[in-house]
């Protein structure tokens, strides 16, 4: 994905740790989570109930998680959504539909720009790649995952053991069940839970709007507030050639969200870093944020070279860009969060004061060692960091991988890269094999920046590097291999696989020659990573076993991609000595595009325009709450106590940026879309009543 809209922001130079109420040295404390503000982000089978019960007067029965629960889904491409219709409607972000709307288009159905609408279910355009994921149930897996790895075993090896029961539990789960079925690991490496999901594969583009509705103010209003975006898409899924029927859906509640209102945000944060430690947030500081953002920048400057050759080419590197350039600002952000020196300090102040607790107790006293090993370890990735054998292309991403399945493929499944087990097969093979547009110049101009920073990463007398570039120079190489590869098909593509590694082998396609020159060295580095990520594995298996003991059992693991629910106030906050109200009003988006002199990106569609006056300027539009989110939670569901619907998440506002590494309730807002404003726009801007009856039904 581009991760998503919430890793996005300007960087703002604050005060921040001053500043907060329940501030950094709560957030990564081990004291009960009851002293917290509305932070975490919770298992579905751990929720906080007694903190809700204490806090809102609220505590939910089994009946209503359930339901939320299974309401809920997941997009593969990289975000969240819900089902809102009992006939398989599928509410997300605009956002996070993109990368199936720039799937979809063509130079001449722009569907990403100008919006689409079908206006029965013959016009639903099938999604050519997309998986939708819904979760069915949880299992804590942990004592079996445990007992593969031994005292005395090396990491490497302990990481192999580790995996390969693993990889049998969801093998074991598959065949049991028919479910997706995928061993999460939590807290680190201190739990480990089986999810399972039922998958829908026949999804079908319903509705959306125009990018200048959903992403109205553009990159320039990106994590700021007020907003005005109708960051909305429906999908719909199908089983059997028909719309699927759906027995837990959201049902709408326009009156809902209003100020003070409890919320909940049911939805799949990609990932937090909040167990971290001081010495591996500063390797995170000093080493591998800056290095993520040199990468970014370095692509967001080709894709911008890349657009300026003429229109077409803009639309073709469109969506890339978005997401580069979205990601660009989250880690921006998140570096700016941990440059502040207090950070840091608040951190190593709780560090100590958690081992006088453990030293206090002889049975946890031992405990301490595990930050010891952490730190040791951060020496170990700075030795990593500029050791990549992977290129990020679209094309070299599709021969990497069928090059590492023709060797992982000779092994059983329980030995293999995780990414190619049994279990995982399906979903890979929808990705490999489904039509999908490849675009020539745009994989050019990306490859020869790729082979120019590996060359640059490496040194350019580096035995791979002179390998890979055969003589040339990056431009001139890669225009060679994309020339002369048939990867560019689904055909191709299968054709290839089929060959397995016999066929590899002898393979003279140039990108096939390129990635088997790469793979050694890929497998080296990821086989040493792999280590290092076991060691701190158990490492921080004893973390959170000291949290545990501190805490109880309402201490939150990191965010995975999995199922959480947060939950929080609509509230306003104050920001630069403004009150910043919770709402922005529908009528205000044409406000807000007059001061700044309708010049793009604050250009409403003509749609807009032309609906104008039979809107309801007063109907809720965009709200902000306190829930604690972060990237992969774009498209969740924001639904009341009652369980229904009012809203659905798409942003964060700039306080929220550093919400990778700690929370904050007092500036930090999640920003969402209001339903009745959603419904509001498809009945009078979208034509698009049907829809809007259907949901909720």
């Amino acid at each position: 994905m581009p991760q998503t809209n919430l890793q996005s922001s300007n960087p703002k130079s604050t005060k921040l740790i001053q500043r907060l109420s329940c501030a950094v040295a709560i957030a990564a404390s081990l004291m009960p989570t009851a002293a917290r503000c509305d932070e975490g982000m919770w298992l579905f089978n751990a929720l906080p109930k007694k903190q809700l019960a204490s806090k809102y007067q609220f505590e939910p029965t089994q009946e209503w998680v359930d339901h939320v629960m299974l309401s809920s889904v997941r997009f593969n491409s990289g975000g969240s959504a819900s089902f809102v219709s009992s006939n398989g409607l599928v509410l997300t972000n605009h956002h996070v539909a993109a990368d199936t709307l720039f799937k979809l288009s063509t130079a001449e159905h722009n569907y990403n720009e100008d919006g689409f609408l079908a206006k029965s279910l013959q016009e639903e355009i099938p999604a050519t790649d997309l998986e939708l994921n819904q979760l069915i149930s949880i299992e804590d897996v942990t004592a079996k995952v445990n007992e593969a790895v031994k005292a005395d075993m090396a990491p490497a090896d302990a990481f192999k053991a580790r995996q390969a029961t693993m990889a049998q539990i969801e093998k074991e789960s598959l065949d049991k069940t028919g479910l997706r079925s995928d061993v999460v690991t939590l807290y680190g490496g201190g739990r480990y839970h089986l999810y399972r999901y039922k998958k829908y594969t026949d999804v079908r583009l319903v509705w959306a709007p125009e990018a200048a509705s959903a992403f109205f103010g553009g990159d320039a209003d990106n994590f700021e507030y007020p907003r005005y975006c109708l960051d909305v898409t429906l999908f719909r899924v199908y089983e059997d050639g028909k719309p699927a029927k759906i027995d837990h859906f959201l049902k709408m509640d326009p009156d809902g969200a209003k100020d003070g209102d409890l919320v909940f945000v049911s939805g799949n944060p990609g990932r937090t870093r909040r167990i971290l430690t001081s010495d591996a947030v500063e390797f995170q500081r000093d080493t591998s944020l800056p290095r993520t953002l040199n990468m970014l920048r370095r692509r967001e400057i080709a894709l911008q070279q890349y657009g300026l050759e003429g229109p077409e080419q803009t639309r073709r590197g469109r969506d890339d860009l978005f997401g580069v350039q979205n990601s660009r600002k989250a880690y921006t952000g998140m570096l700016a969060g941990i440059q502040d020196p207090s950070f840091i300090e608040a951190k190593r102040k709780n560090e100590q004061d958690i081992f006088k607790t453990l030293q206090a107790d002889p049975k946890l006293a031992g405990l301490a060692k595990a930050w010891e090993t952490i730190r040791d370890l951060q020496s170990k990735r700075r030795d990593m960091v500029l050791k990549s054998a992977s290129l990020r292309t679209q094309l070299t991403g599709f021969a990497e991988k069928i090059v590492l399945m023709a060797t992982e493929d000779t092994k059983p499944s329980a030995q293999r890269l995780r990414e190619f087990r049994d279990s995982a097969r399906q979903s890979l093979e929808q990705e490999l094999f489904s039509e999908v547009p490849v675009y020539d110049d745009l994989e050019r101009a990306l490859l020869a920046d790729e082979l120019s920073r590996l060359a640059e990463d490496r040194g350019g007398n580096d035995p791979l590097v002179q390998s890979v570039l055969a003589g040339k120079n990056p431009r001139t190489r890669a225009a060679e291999i994309i020339a002369g590869t048939k990867l560019h098909t689904a055909q191709g593509r299968k054709e290839l696989a089929k060959q397995g590694l016999e066929g590899i082998k002898n393979s003279t396609d140039p990108l096939v020659v390129l990635l088997r020159s790469l793979e050694p060295e890929y497998r080296k580095i990821r086989e040493a990573t792999e280590a290092i990520d076991e060691q701190e594995r158990q490492a921080y298996a004893k973390v959170t076993e000291a949290k545990f003991a501190a805490g109880g059992d309402s201490v939150y693991p990191d965010a995975t991609f999995t199922l959480r629910l947060s939950y929080g106030a609509v509230s306003g906050y104050q920001s630069k000595g403004k009150a910043i109200p919770a709402h922005t009003k529908i009528g205000g988006a044409f406000e807000h595009e007059k001061v700044h002199l309708q010049k793009d990106p604050w250009v409403l569609p003509k749609s807009w325009h032309a609906a104008k006056d039979s809107l309801n300027p007063d109907t809720p539009f965009n709200f902000v709450a306190t829930a604690d989110i972060i990237g992969g939670n774009s498209g969740s569901p924001v639904v009341s106590r009652d369980g229904a619907m009012v809203g659905i998440i798409f942003d964060g506002n700039i306080e929220s940026l550093p919400g990778d590494f700690y929370y904050s309730d007092q500036q930090a807002r999640s920003v969402s879309v209001h339903i009745a404003g959603v419904l509001e726009a498809m009945r009078k801007i979208y034509q698009a009543g049907h829809l809007a009856d259907q949901m909720g039904k």
